[in-house]
């Protein structure tokens, strides 16, 4: 079995599958959040790509990423980054092993703000 994981390792895979499982043919959207960074990537599960990303590490990143006004700052980014893309619909949210809460919630709200539909 799992046992190896840690308990927060074994919800993000089951969260993972789960949501594989209801969306199937989706654009992923999944979100890394550490104590000082955030970061989020379009992926295309059935080809194994990342379509594009957007992260607090990045040289031109202005805000700080530990806080909910930079969480809101990468989202706006992000969503500006998608409709570059072409990507309009078609995706959805995975948070994997974070409550929707804090940083997560507002990364999410930007991007809804931003004109993409989570």
């Amino acid at each position: 079995m799992l046992r190896h994981l840690s308990s927060d390792e074994r919800r993000t895979l089951a969260n993972r599958g789960a949501l594989k499982r209801k969306n199937p043919g989706k654009i992923r959207l999944s979100v890394f959040r550490s104590d000082r960074h955030i970061e989020i990537q379009a992926i295309d599960d059935v080809k194994g790509h990342t379509l594009c990303a957007a992260s607090s590490k990045e040289k031109d990143f202005k805000g700080k990423g530990w806080n909910i006004a930079g969480a809101e700052m990468l989202g706006k980014i992000f969503a500006e980054r998608m409709a570059k893309a072409g990507i309009k619909d078609n995706y959805y949210f995975d948070r994997g092993r974070y409550l929707y809460h804090g940083r997560v919630k507002a990364l999410g709200d930007s991007m809804r703000a931003n004109g993409m539909k989570i």
